[in-house]
């Protein structure tokens, strides 16, 4: 039998003598976040900046919290995603500091420096061997691995595709180049929606293979096309779409052998916050009204018991009335809903479960935990 990971949690009750900046500091001191050796090393801290439109992402006071005590110990961090493989405001490394700077995020509110971890075009990027069952070679953002120590900062809500994003999403998928959420998402190649192409020819200039060609509209030649999704990012139009053609599970199964190849072999610490809890992901322009009440900030070094523990809680919270999750119980005729698991209820057609029994069992970390409140 597994031990018990630590995860720690404090509530968002606030006082004048305490703020929730404080507390989160002392959630993860409590924790043992500054029990790392941070001196003079550079420090990913992997976070979500969310997309132009939706204000459900974490705020950057947060970020501040965890960059000065890195800093307090003689680190040098700076805060990292990864490009994006959906057309958005985050496809590429300019409109990606754009979107973060909109939203609040920059060296001065922050402390610390910004950069996309796959570089320009989301093909800046590192091959790291996992020879999982699934993910022989995880493609990483080349930033997040010449890190020496790996910091996440998560906003837990839900998600269409994996159930929830947490701890796990935010460092498989979030640190995968364009060509790993590639891998991550699907077997096969993108597609040309003909509708919506417009003929401008960006993606056959875009392509390294010469895999596009203009017979009328667009065309990819798959027996030539790698997958790198470059012209997903390139298309104006929103013209070239991946097919999603594996299940649910399969997804979920990669993103933790994703995460495996991230985290091994060097120092990291997990940080999630439950809070403004939406039913999709701060990947949309727009986000919808929290499916539960607010719960908590929680910390630990075993992502796998942390994802774990924020969903058990979640689970305890109440259902928030007319949200999109209470939306679901109605439409799908859930007796007593609150027996039932948030997030299965929000997404009937994923089972976030999925993926932290696969982390479990390729030596990730641990669902058995030991939860110890901060006051």
């Amino acid at each position: 039998m597994n031990e018990k990971a630590k995860v720690y949690f404090t509530n968002f009750r606030a006082n004048p003598k305490m703020n929730l900046l404080q507390k989160l500091k002392k959630l993860i001191i409590e924790a043992g976040m500054t029990e790392i050796d941070f001196e003079n090393k550079f420090t990913a801290i992997k976070i979500h900046f969310g997309e132009p439109g939706n204000i459900a992402y974490l705020r950057p006071n947060f970020s501040r919290v965890v960059v000065e005590l890195i800093k307090e110990q003689g680190g040098r961090p700076f805060l990292t995603d990864c490009n994006t493989l959906y057309v958005g405001r985050r496809k590429d490394a300019l409109e990606h500091l754009d979107a973060a700077y909109e939203n609040g995020y920059n060296p001065f509110t922050t402390g610390c420096q910004l950069i996309i971890a796959d570089g320009l075009k989301g093909t800046d990027e590192v091959e790291v061997p996992v020879n999982g069952e699934y993910i022989k070679e995880a493609k990483i953002g080349r930033a997040v691995m010449d890190a020496d120590i790996f910091i996440t900062l998560s906003h837990f809500k839900g998600h269409e595709n994996t159930g929830f994003g947490g701890a796990l999403k935010n460092i498989g998928m979030g640190c995968g180049s364009r060509r790993g959420k590639m891998e991550m998402h699907n077997a096969g190649k993108p597609h040309v929606i003909e509708k919506k192409c417009r003929d401008c020819k960006v993606c056959k200039d875009i392509c390294a293979m010469n895999a596009i060609s203009y017979p009328e509209k667009a065309v990819i030649d798959h027996d030539k096309c790698v997958g790198c999704g470059r012209c997903i990012g390139i298309c104006p139009f929103d013209a070239i779409a991946t097919p999603n053609d594996e299940s649910f599970d399969v997804l979920n199964k990669k993103m933790a052998e994703y995460s495996l190849a991230v985290v091994k072999g060097r120092p990291n610490f997990h940080i999630s916050l439950v809070m403004d809890v939406s039913p999709f992901c701060d990947c949309h322009a727009e986000n919808d009204l929290p499916i539960i009440q607010d719960v908590g900030m929680f910390a630990s070094y075993d992502p796998v018991a942390l994802d774990m523990a924020c969903a058990d809680a979640c689970n305890k919270a109440p259902i928030i009335p007319g949200s999109y999750l209470a939306d679901q119980i109605h439409k799908n005729h859930v007796h007593d809903p609150e027996d039932h698991d948030r997030f299965i209820c929000t997404h009937p057609e994923t089972d976030w479960r999925v993926c932290l029994e696969h982390a479990e069992k390729i030596g990730l970390g641990t669902r058995q935990y030991e939860l110890i409140e901060v006051k």
